[in-house]
Formats: C-alpha cells, sequence, structure tokens
C-alpha cells in the first residue's frame, strides 16, 4: 500500500468526492492510522476546523459501512482480538516496541524455519523411544527451546554477515540490520545472549551431546559465507540444519548407533535440499544482481530433476533408517505418504512464482510431522511385535 493514497483521500475529501474503500486487512488498519494522522495534522491547519475535521472521520466510517457510534465498539473489539492473538507475528507486534526489532531479527515471527530445524530433532528423538513408548517430552521441551534459540542465533549471524547484501534486496531490505533498527554491536551482544542460553540448554544433557552439539557451532557461523564461495550453500545448510538427527538420539541413549542416525542425518540433509532450494528461486534474480550464489542459480531450469533426485535419496536413506532400528508397518506408510506429497511439491511447483515457491516451502512443515507420526505409531507398533514373539515363543514351550 502505497503512502501517498491517504492524501488522494484527503483531497477528493476536501473536494466533496467519495473515496473507494479499497483497503482489506492489515493493510486497511495501516490506512486508518495513516488516515487518523493525516486528521490529526489537519485539524492543525488554519480554516480547517474541528468541525471538517469530524465530518471526514464520519465520511470514512462511512465509506467502511460503519456507524459512528459504533466505532469505539470495533475499536475495543480489534484490540482484544489483537490482544488474544496467538500467532506468531501477533506476539511479536504485541510485544514492546523496543524489543520487536530483536525479535525480528531471531524471525521469531517467522517460525517456518525454526520447525525445519526442530523436525529432525523429533525424529531422532522418536526413534529412540523404547518399543511401546511415547517420544521423551522432557526432550522435547528441551530441544524445542534450543531450536528456538539456535535458529535465532543462526538469523542473527546471518543478518550481521549479509547487512550489506540484504539492503539491495527487496524482501530483505526491511530486516533490522540492514534497515538501522539495529546497530552490528548490537546485534552481537544480543547473539551472545541467545547463544548463552542455547548453552544452558546443551547443558542439560550427558557429555556425549555436549561435545557433539558444541561441534555444529562452526556449521552455524560458516554456513552466511557460502553463497559467496559456491553454488551449493543449500548443502552447508543441511548440514547444520540437520545436526539434531545426531544429537537427538545421543541425549536418550548417551551415545549415537550411526547405522541408525547417519542415514536420519543423510534424509535430512537431502530434504534441506529440496525446500531451500524452492525456497532459493524466490531470490534468484536479487541473488544475480548481488552476486551471491545458490542451487536455485547453479539448478535453473532442470531443478525439478535434481529435486526428484533428492527426493528418492532422501526416501532411501529413510528405509535404511527404518530397517537398521526395527521399524514397523506405520512407518513405512507415513514414508509413502511422504514420498506422495514430495512428488505432489515436485510435479506441481512452478519456480518462477514466488508465491507459490514460499507455499511449497512451508508445507514441508506438514511433512516432517507427518514423518513424525509415523515414528511414533510405529514404534508403538513394535510393541505389539515384540509381544507376539513372546506369545509364540511361551507357546512352543
Amino acid at each position: 500500500m502505497q503512502q501517498p493514497y491517504t492524501g488522494d483521500v484527503l483531497k477528493n475529501f476536501l473536494s466533496g468526492k467519495k473515496f473507494p474503500a479499497l483497503f482489506k486487512g492489515e493493510e486497511q488498519k495501516c490506512a486508518e492510522s495513516r488516515i487518523q494522522l493525516d486528521i490529526s495534522c489537519l485539524s492543525c491547519v488554519p480554516h480547517f476546523s474541528s468541525t471538517s475535521t469530524a465530518s471526514l472521520k464520519t465520511e470514512i466510517q462511512k465509506q467502511q459501512g460503519i456507524h459512528p457510534l459504533l466505532q469505539p465498539v470495533q475499536n475495543v473489539v480489534f484490540n482484544v482480538r489483537r490482544q488474544l492473538s496467538l500467532s506468531a507475528a501477533g506476539i511479536v507486534n504485541s510485544a514492546p516496541k523496543s524489543a520487536q526489532p530483536y525479535l525480528r531479527l531471531m524471525r521469531f515471527d517467522k517460525p517456518i524455519g525454526t520447525w525445519l530445524l526442530y523436525l529432525p530433532c523429533m525424529w531422532s528423538i522418536g526413534l529412540s523411544a523404547e518399543p511401546g513408548c511415547l517420544p521423551d517430552l522432557n526432550m522435547l521441551t528441551l530441544f524445542g527451546t534450543g531450536a528456538v534459540l539456535m535458529r535465532g542465533a543462526g538469523c542473527t549471524i546471518n543478518d550481521m554477515w549479509d547487512k550489506d547484501f540484504d539492503k539491495k534486496v527487496s524482501r530483505t531490505a526491511g530486516r533490522p540490520i540492514a534497515a538501522g533498527e539495529i546497530t552490528r554491536f548490537q546485534a552481537l551482544v544480543f547473539l551472545g545472549g541467545q547463544l548463552s542460553l542455547a548453552l544452558g540448554v546443551l547443558l542439560c544433557l550427558n557429555y556425549y551431546s555436549i561435545a557433539l552439539g558444541a561441534a555444529s557451532l562452526s556449521l552455524v557461523v560458516t554456513y552466511p559465507l557460502m553463497k559467496r564461495i559456491t553454488y551449493w550453500p543449500q548443502l552447508v545448510l543441511g548440514l547444520t540444519f540437520n545436526w539434531g538427527a545426531l544429537l537427538g538420539w545421543s541425549a536418550v541413549k548417551g551415545s549415537c548407533d550411526w547405522s541408525v542416525c547417519l542415514p536420519l542425518y543423510f534424509s535430512g540433509v537431502m530434504w534441506t535440499l529440496i525446500y531451500d532450494t524452492i525456497y532459493a528461486h524466490q531470490d534468484k534474480a536479487d541473488d544475480v544482481l548481488v552476486g551471491v550464489k545458490s542451487t536455485a542459480l547453479r539448478f535453473q531450469e532442470q531443478t525439478k530433476p535434481w529435486l526428484c533426485g533428492f527426493s528418492v535419496a532422501m526416501l532411501c536413506g529413510l528405509i535404511v533408517t527404518g530397517v537398521n532400528c526395527d521399524q514397523t508397518l506405520p512407518y513405512y506408510g507415513a514414508l509413502a505418504v511422504v514420498g506422495a506429497h514430495l512428488a505432489y511439491q515436485i510435479y506441481s511447483l512452478d519456480i518462477n512464482k514466488h508465491e507459490d515457491c514460499w507455499k511449497k516451502f512451508t508445507s514441508n512443515r506438514t511433512l516432517g510431522l507427518l514423518l513424525f507420526v509415523g515414528i511414533v505409531l510405529g514404534n508403538l507398533w513394535r510393541a505389539r511385535n515384540n509381544n507376539n514373539v513372546l506369545e509364540k515363543a511361551t507357546g512352543k514351550k
């Protein structure tokens, strides 16, 4: 919504014209705020009386189909709805003004990245549960907290490295560091706070997991540089984002069973190559102008065949994982659904439409949750199978 529109509204009102009700949703709220500001300013202008101000307010309400007497009620309803909003963006918007840039810096208003970091941890914790048992809730909570903090730290590091690049890209120009809302020093202090809290979470785990978790920090710091060096930064992101596939198992079991953890980790890396290549197609034009690299630029029109290859590799890794930890029918049923989801994503993807790329990218949260449900149900089914085996063995005796 462009800023000059409110000026046109006032001009039309002063000339006796009506103005169209073009505003919808959040844009309407922003427009109303700007109109109220313009009205307040006009009330200070000579020859523009309070009567004119009141008339303009009445005209705006009339155009929106709201009776002036009901406007206070609508304002109360809007404020209550805003306070009760539990969405991530709603929480950020309700936070104190001084805190909002920091919450946006850690992408608290865009939780999809946190989900994509957290889901491999969930898979690993689910697979490590004993047959017939649900995943360890305490571990899921710890890793969820860690995912929020480490994703925020990663975004902070990324924005500190990319300040000059972000200014040149329309989608990222409004990020707090690029927009000048936060200095690099302030971001560095904030980063220290996030990493300190994340360390507190890590110290709740066993020594093996503490060492394993600390080893991932080098990937977290260096990933943002990869787009300057290679056309495969998505591969490095995959190595970083799926570290939880190793860490989740070791946190529950005390160490990694590499026959399970490595194929799971490999599958997660392939998954990241899928969704982040789709994501990178949103920025490919800007990336060329700025001079950074991505798999989207590497694959270009051959993106779909590459994504198909990554999907097959991901599913093969998950099959090996299932075989090595004695998974059962629900798990393999979930893999079939995951395969269908990937096939639909790739088949229907339009790499030249930003909205479609974003839609396909965010749909991967559903994919990850489907796999997690399959892991949990498969684990419960394992107990049933074990009981049947025991009954048969007892019967023979």
